[in-house]
C-alpha cells in the first residue's frame, strides 16, 4: 500500500510544469503572484487555529483539515468568476475563505455560532455563502454530485457562460449517484468541472484497497467527459491546467474531470491522530510528501523571482498568523444561535 502511494507521489512531483510559463500565459503580476502566497498562508494558518480550536472543545461538531490541499483550492477557485458556482464536501473551510468569505465568519459558523456564514446551522462541513458563490460543503460522500447537475443545467438554461465547479473525494467514487450524475452531465453537456482532490485515502482506506481501478479519471471515460490528472501540490500546474480547460468550456459547455493528486498531511478528521494515522499510513509517506507542500513549492518559485525573501516571508507568515487568531477570538465572543431561530430559513417565502 504505501509502494504504491509512493508511486503516485513521484508521479505528482514529474508533471514538469513551467512555472514561468503559466505567469506569463496569464500575465500574473508580481502583487498578484504575492497575493496568492499570502492567501495560502491564509488558509493554512485558518486550518490550523481550527485544529486548535477543536482541541479546546470550541468546536460543537466534528473537523477535517485541508492542510496540505490548499494549491487545489486555489488553483481552481482563481479561475471563477461572479456567477459561477461551487460545490465542496465535508472539507470545505478553505473553498469558502478562496471564493472571498469573511474568514471571521467561517470560523463563526465553526463555532456553531449565529454570527456564521450558516448563521450557526450548519458548522464545519455545512459552510454556505451564496454571496460569493459557494453553494455549500456537504456531510454525505457524494451527496453534492447530483446538485451538480441541478446547477449545471440553471447556468445553461440561462445562457450564461458561467460554470459549476464540484469538488469530490476520491471516497465518493464508488457511490452511485456519481455515476447517475456523470451520464446526466454529459448527456446534457452542462458546464460542470468535476475536481478530484484525489489524496490517496477515503478516511483511512486507501485508493488501492478501494478501487478496482485506481487510474480514477479514467472512470470518466465511461461517460465521455475528457479529463487529466494534475499535480495538485503545484499551484500553476493547476491554474493552468483550469483556465485553460474553464477556457474552452465557458465558450462550449460540457463537463470536464480533473484528477488532481495531492495529499493530506493531517487525519482524516480531526480526531485521527498520529496514533491512528499509523494503522494505515507510515510516517515516512507523510514526511515524502511534505517535501512537496504546496507552500513550499509555491515559495520557491516566488524566491527564484526574486519576490520572496525570508524577512518578507516571515511578515506573511505573522499576517496570517494574527487574521486567524482574529477569527478565532471574533468566533469565541459571538453569541450562540437562540432558540427562536429554530424554524427560521428552513422554507423559502
Amino acid at each position: 500500500m504505501a509502494a504504491a502511494t509512493k508511486v503516485k507521489a513521484e508521479e505528482a512531483s514529474s508533471q514538469g510544469t513551467d512555472a514561468d510559463e503559466v505567469i506569463n500565459k496569464l500575465s500574473l503580476g508580481n502583487d498578484e503572484l504575492l497575493h496568492i502566497y499570502q492567501v495560502m498562508l491564509n488558509v493554512r494558518h485558518f486550518e490550523e487555529q481550527c485544529n486548535r480550536a477543536f482541541r479546546s472543545d470550541k468546536v460543537g461538531g466534528y473537523l477535517h483539515l485541508y492542510i496540505g490541499q490548499e494549491a487545489v483550492s486555489l488553483g481552481v477557485l482563481d479561475v471563477c468568476k461572479p456567477g459561477d458556482q461551487v460545490l465542496s464536501s465535508y472539507r470545505d473551510h478553505a473553498h469558502c475563505i478562496v471564493l472571498g468569505s469573511d474568514p471571521n465568519k467561517v470560523m463563526a459558523e465553526i463555532f456553531g455560532k449565529s454570527t456564521g456564514v450558516s448563521r450557526g446551522k450548519g458548522g464545519s462541513m455545512h459552510l454556505f455563502d451564496k454571496a460569493h458563490g459557494f453553494a455549500g460543503g456537504y456531510g454525505i460522500v457524494g451527496g453534492n454530485v447530483p446538485l451538480s447537475v441541478g446547477l449545471g443545467w440553471a447556468l445553461k438554461y440561462n445562457k450564461t457562460d458561467n460554470i459549476c465547479v464540484c469538488y469530490i473525494g476520491d471516497g465518493a467514487m464508488n457511490n452511485g449517484a456519481f455515476h447517475e450524475s456523470l451520464n446526466m452531465a454529459a448527456l446534457y453537456k452542462l458546464p460542470i468541472l468535476y475536481v478530484l482532490e484525489n489524496n490517496g485515502y477515503a478516511m483511512g482506506t486507501s485508493v488501492e484497497r478501494s478501487h478496482a481501478n485506481i487510474d480514477l479519471g479514467s472512470r470518466a471515460d465511461s461517460y465521455n467527459i475528457p479529463h487529466r490528472k494534475v499535480d495538485g501540490q503545484d499551484y500553476f500546474a493547476v491554474r493552468g491546467a483550469v483556465e485553460e480547460v474553464v477556457g474552452e468550456m465557458r465558450k462550449n459547455p460540457y463537463p470536464y474531470f480533473l484528477d488532481v493528486i495531492t495529499y493530506r498531511y493531517s487525519g482524516h478528521g480531526a480526531a485521527d491522530g498520529a496514533a491512528t494515522q499509523a494503522t494505515y499510513r507510515t510516517n515516512e509517506e507523510i514526511e515524502r510528501w511534505k517535501q512537496r507542500d504546496p507552500l513550499i513549492v509555491l515559495s520557491n518559485v516566488l524566491r527564484g523571482k526574486g519576490l520572496l525573501d525570508d524577512e518578507l516571508n516571515s511578515e506573511m507568515d505573522a499576517k496570517a498568523i494574527e487574521l486567524a487568531k482574529a477569527a478565532y477570538d471574533y468566533a469565541d465572543h459571538s453569541p450562540v444561535c437562540e432558540p427562536s431561530e429554530l424554524y427560521e430559513d428552513v422554507y423559502a417565502d
